[in-house]
C-alpha cells in the first residue's frame, strides 16, 4: 500500500530564513502591537518545517509564544487555503468537549504580510506520527486511542447551530458532493485508463447509501499526527489542521482513521497493517468503530464497507492530482510525486475490496 500523505513533519521547526515562504515579522509586528501583549517588544519567528499548505510560524515574545497560520502568497484558488474558515470552526468550538487551540485574532487584510493570517495559543504537548505508538506503554497506548475515539465522537456530536456552525457548508447528501467533486478532479488530472478506478467510480455512485439525515461538523483529515496530547499524561489538548473541515456525514472521519491504519507500518505508511494490536494494547478496527458507537448511541454502522471505499476512492483521486503534477513538471519533488502516483492503481483496487470487505 502506498505510503501516507503526512502532514506531521511540519510541526518539526526549522528556521525560517531557510525556507521561501518566510514571514515579515517587522509588518507583523507593527500591526499586532497593541491588538496582542508581546509585540511591542523584540519578537523572534520560526517555521514550522514546510509541506504544509498554510504555512505555520511560532512567534516567541517577552509576553509568551503564539502561533502564526497565513494563508501561502501569490494566486490561489478561490476556496483554497481558507484561514478565516480555520479560525472560525475553531472560534466556535471553544468551550466544547473537542479540544482545539485558543484564537486570538484574525487579520483579513492582505496588504500587511500579502495574505491573511491569524495567531493563536501555542498548545505544548506530545504529538504521535505512529499510530502504533512506539514510545509508549500497552496502557498508555489504550488510553491515547480511546482518548482520539472519544474526542472523534464529541466532534460529531456536536449541534452545529448551536455553536453557529449552521451555514458552516452546504446542505444535501454528503457522499454524493463529494464523489461528483472527487471523480472530475480525478477526471481532470486523469493520464492514463485504471480500470478498477472507473469500476470503483460506477460501483460508488451505484452502491450509494440512502441519506440517514447525519449532518454535522468533520474534520476532513481526523488523524492520531493531527492532534496534540498532554506532555505527561493521555488528554488531549488540541485537535489541529481543520482547512479540510466542513459540515457533512461524520462516518467519513470515521473511516478515514480506519483507512489509515490500512496502510504500512513504519515512518512512511504511518499505518498499523499486519500488527497484532491487542498484544501492543491497540484497539481492532472493530473496537474503534464499536466505541465510537456506543459513545455516539448508535447500533452500528451497516455500510460501512462503503465509507471505507469512499475513503480509498478519495485518496485515489488525491495521488493522481500528486501523480499529474509531477509529470507535467509542477511537483516541488518530482521524484516523490511519482513514487505516490505509482500507487494510485493499488488504492483503486483496495477501494472496490471495500465494498465487499469488512474491517479488520
Amino acid at each position: 500500500m502506498a505510503p501516507q500523505m503526512s502532514d506531521t513533519e511540519k510541526r518539526d521547526s526549522v528556521d525560517a530564513d531557510s525556507d521561501p515562504l518566510t514571514l515579515d515579522l517587522t509588518a507583523v509586528q507593527r500591526y499586532m502591537c497593541g491588538r496582542l501583549p508581546g509585540f511591542d517588544a523584540d519578537v523572534t519567528a520560526t517555521k514550522f518545517q514546510n509541506g504544509q499548505s498554510n504555512p505555520t510560524f511560532l512567534l516567541s515574545t517577552d509576553a509568551g509564544a503564539y502561533v502564526l497560520r497565513r494563508k501561502p502568497p501569490g494566486v490561489l484558488l478561490k476556496s483554497a487555503h481558507a484561514v478565516d474558515r480555520e479560525f472560525r470552526v475553531q472560534t466556535a468550538l471553544q468551550d466544547t468537549d473537542v479540544p482545539v487551540a485558543r484564537m486570538h485574532h484574525l487579520c483579513e487584510d492582505d496588504a500587511v504580510i500579502g495574505s491573511s493570517f491569524y495567531i493563536m495559543e501555542q498548545v505544548v504537548g506530545r504529538n504521535f506520527s505512529d499510530p502504533a505508538l512506539p514510545e509508549l506503554t500497552s496502557d498508555s497506548r489504550a488510553a491515547v486511542m480511546d482518548e482520539m475515539n472519544r474526542v472523534l465522537a464529541a466532534l460529531h456530536s456536536i449541534d452545529v447551530d448551536k455553536i453557529g456552525l449552521g451555514n458552516y457548508g452546504p446542505n444535501g447528501n454528503y457522499f454524493v458532493r463529494q464523489l461528483d467533486r472527487w471523480t472530475k478532479q480525478y477526471r481532470a488530472s486523469e493520464t492514463d485508463v485504471i480500470d478498477d478506478m472507473d469500476a470503483l467510480i460506477a460501483a460508488l455512485d451505484a452502491q450509494m447509501p440512502v441519506d440517514d439525515g447525519q449532518r454535522g461538523l468533520v474534520h476532513g483529515d481526523y488523524r492520531i499526527d493531527n492532534m496534540i496530547y498532554a506532555q505527561d499524561g493521555t488528554e488531549c489538548r488540541a485537535v489541529l489542521d481543520w482547512e479540510l473541515s466542513t459540515i457533512g456525514h461524520p462516518y467519513a472521519d470515521l473511516a478515514g482513521v480506519i483507512m489509515q491504519w490500512q496502510m504500512p507500518p513504519g515512518r512512511e505508511g504511518r499505518g498499523l497493517e499486519g500488527i497484532n494490536r491487542r498484544d501492543l494494547g491497540l484497539p481492532t478496527d472493530q473496537e474503534f468503530i464499536a466505541s465510537y458507537c456506543k459513545r455516539r448511541g448508535l447500533s452500528g454502522i451497516s455500510d460501512f464497507g462503503y465509507y471505507l471505499s469512499f475513503s480509498f476512492f478519495r485518496m485515489t483521486a488525491i495521488l493522481q492530482g500528486v501523480r499529474k503534477r509531477g509529470l507535467d513538471g509542477n511537483a516541488s519533488n518530482p521524484e516523490h510525486a511519482a513514487r505516490l502516483g505509482a500507487f494510485v492503481p493499488e488504492f483503486a483496487r483496495a477501494g472496490l475490496a471495500a465494498l465487499t470487505g469488512k474491517p479488520h
